[in-house]
């Protein structure tokens, strides 16, 4: 199946980590959204909202990375493996559910809300939203408070592998979350569970560059 991706992208590498826990391989495109390749007429047709990541599995394109992550475990994972990276049971389900959203709309949000208007658009730094990140891990530490994993459990969900590698791009952009001990003990324990973890951190590095030049 085809993935459409930029190697600095943690939603990118969310789904690389996903594919590699359920055994799929991808056949990688390297979409360079700074040359506007996501704005070419083919890649429109497949992604009218020409963002990355977007996977192409036998014509049928989605886009979106917890939605790809979800659907590459329920189409291609073993029944070995699919109870923890996506439990069948409602309620356990929820909780990774809930994690995920949590990254999109918390934690990776309140990231790009206060780096990305300096690293696209030149704008000063936003003391407000730098803030609101440190309210976000707060949340995320505490998710963590006597737990292994972000959504519980005796293994690591696809919850993980989300907020995995949102936080490999924090490493990367240089922010410390230090502090947050649960958050750093669990970031560390990751690396040796989550199948490709190198290939993330080093397809992470791609984005130092942009954020060096960022007020941290």
């Amino acid at each position: 199946m085809d993935f459409y991706y930029l190697p600095g992208s943690a939603p990118c590498r969310a789904v690389q980590m996903t594919a590699a826990a359920v055994g799929v391989e991808l056949n990688l495109k390297l979409t360079d959204l700074m040359k506007g390749e996501h704005m070419k007429p083919e890649f429109l047709k497949l992604n009218p909202q020409h963002c990355v990541p977007t996977l192409v599995d036998s014509g049928f394109a989605l886009w979106e990375s917890r939605a790809i992550m979800c659907y590459l475990v329920e189409k291609y994972g073993k029944q070995s493996n699919n109870d923890s990276l996506y439990p069948t049971d409602p309620q356990k389900r929820a909780i990774v559910n809930q994690r995920l959203y949590f990254d999109m709309g918390t934690l990776y949000q309140r990231f790009g809300d206060y780096y990305y208007p300096q690293i696209f658009e030149g704008a000063p730094a936003n003391e407000a939203n730098f803030a609101k990140i440190g309210e976000a891990l707060a949340f995320l530490d505490t998710f963590l408070e006597g737990e292994r994993f972000v959504a519980g459990g005796n293994g690591y969900s696809l919850a993980d592998i989300s907020l995995y590698a949102t936080l490999t791009t924090f490493e990367v952009a240089g922010y410390d979350f230090s502090a947050y001990v649960n958050v750093l003990r669990w970031y560390k324990s990751m690396p040796e569970l989550i199948p490709a973890s190198d290939t993330n951190r080093s397809w992470a590095e791609a984005a130092r560059p942009f954020f060096d030049k960022v007020k941290h």
